[in-house]
C-alpha cells in the first residue's frame, strides 16, 4: 500500500535498524567449539550459549532441518486458523505473550552477555517481562514497535543453528510461494492480521497508524465545532495504519544471521542492506488502497545480495 513518504521511510528504517541490531544479537550467539573428555573419548561440542532451553541439540545436522521448520510453520498456520474459527482470543494471547517474552529475553540476554553481566539470562526476562505484559495487555503503540525490533533477532537467533545458507534460500522460495497465495489468492493474510489487531489485539510485525490530509482536515473542522457549541461530542473517525508483517522481517534476518556465521559481518551486512532495497522497491511501485506480499520482493532482492557475496567473498 502507498503510504506518505514519511510513513514509507520509518517503516524502511525500522526494518533496516530491526536487521543491524539483529547481526549484533545473532554475533553474541555465536557457535563456540570446545572439547569435552567423556570417559576414554574426547568429543568437539559446539554451544551457542542460548538460553531458556533454546540451545539446539548436538547431534542436530542443518541440512536436514527445512523439512521440519516448513511443516512446523504449516501446523502453525493451521493452528492459527483453527483458533480464529473458535474465536479463541485469550488463548492466542497467551500464546504470543509466551513467544515474545522468549523472544525478548534472548535478544536482551545478548546485551548483558556482551557487558559480561552475571545472571544475565534472569534479568534479561525480568526486563523482557513488564514489557511483554504492555505490549500483549495494555495495547501501546510505541512499545509495541520497540519491541517488536527486539523479538525478531530473538527468534532468529533460535533458527540460524538450525539453518545452512542454501536451506534458508530454499525457504525464502517457499515462504515467497505461500505469501503469494495468502495475499494475493485465498486473502488469509489480510484476514489473520484483521483478525489479530481487531480481536486478539496483538500484531506480529510493525504497526503505524496515521492520517492523510482528508481525514487530518475532518478532525480539525469537529474540533472547531465542539468549540463553537462548546461540546465535546464522540465520532469515531476511521485512521489508516501501514503494516509490516513480522515474517517480512525476520525471514531476512535469518539469511544475514546465517551468512555472517559463513561469511562475517560484511557480507551480512550486504544482506540486510539487499532485503531494504527490495522492501523500499515494492512501497514505491505499490498503490493505495492495495495489500501486497512482501516476501517475494524480499526474496528476491536477499538472492541478489547473496550472489554479490559469493562473487566478491
Amino acid at each position: 500500500m502507498k503510504h506518505s513518504f514519511k510513513i514509507t521511510a520509518l517503516l524502511l528504517a525500522m526494518f533496516l535498524f530491526t536487521q543491524l541490531l539483529g547481526l549484533f544479537v545473532i554475533h553474541a550467539y555465536a557457535p563456540i567449539t570446545t572439547e569435552q573428555t567423556i570417559g576414554n573419548q574426547t568429543l568437539n561440542v559446539t554451544s551457542h550459549n542460548l538460553p531458556y532451553g533454546t540451545e539446539p541439540p548436538q547431534d542436530i545436522d542443518p541440512k536436514s532441518n527445512l523439512l521440519s521448520i516448513i511443516v512446523s510453520i504449516a501446523i502453525a498456520v493451521i493452528l492459527i486458523l483453527i483458533l480464529m474459527k473458535i474465536k479463541a482470543e485469550i488463548f492466542l494471547r497467551v500464546w504470543f505473550f509466551i513467544v515474545i517474552t522468549i523472544a525478548l529475553g534472548i535478544s536482551i540476554n545478548a546485551f548483558l552477555l556482551q557487558a559480561n553481566i552475571l545472571y544475565s539470562s534472569l534479568i534479561a526476562l525480568v526486563i523482557a517481562l513488564p514489557l511483554s505484559i504492555v505490549k500483549v495487555f495494555q495495547r501501546n503503540i510505541i512499545v509495541h514497535n520497540l519491541t517488536e525490533v527486539l523479538i525478531y533477532p530473538g527468534i532468529a537467533a533460535i533458527f540460524i543453528p538450525l539453518l545452512t545458507v542454501w536451506t534458508v534460500v530454499l525457504l525464502l522460495l517457499v515462504i515467497s510461494i505461500y505469501d503469494i497465495y495468502a495475499v494475493w489468492h485465498s486473502g488469509f493474510m489480510q484476514k489473520m492480521a484483521k483478525y489479530q489487531i481487531q480481536k486478539v489485539r496483538v500484531f506480529g510485525g510493525f504497526f503505524v497508524p496515521y492520517i492523510d490530509s482528508k481525514t487530518r482536515a475532518m478532525m480539525d473542522k469537529f474540533r472547531a465545532l465542539n468549540r463553537k457549541a462548546k461540546a465535546n461530542s464522540q465520532k469515531k473517525i476511521k485512521v489508516h495504519v501501514a503494516i509490516l508483517g513480522g515474517g517480512d522481517v525476520v525471514f531476512p534476518l535469518i539469511l544475514a544471521g546465517v551468512v555472517l556465521f559463513k561469511f562475517g559481518i560484511i557480507p551480512a551486512i550486504i544482506i540486510s542492506l539487499g532485503a531494504t532495497l527490495a522492501l523500499g522497491f515494492l512501497f514505491w511501485i505499490s498503490q493505495k488502497g492495495r495489500f501486497y506480499p512482501a516476501m517475494p520482493f524480499i526474496s528476491a532482492g536477499c538472492l541478489l545480495a547473496l550472489g554479490l557475496v559469493y562473487i566478491l567473498f
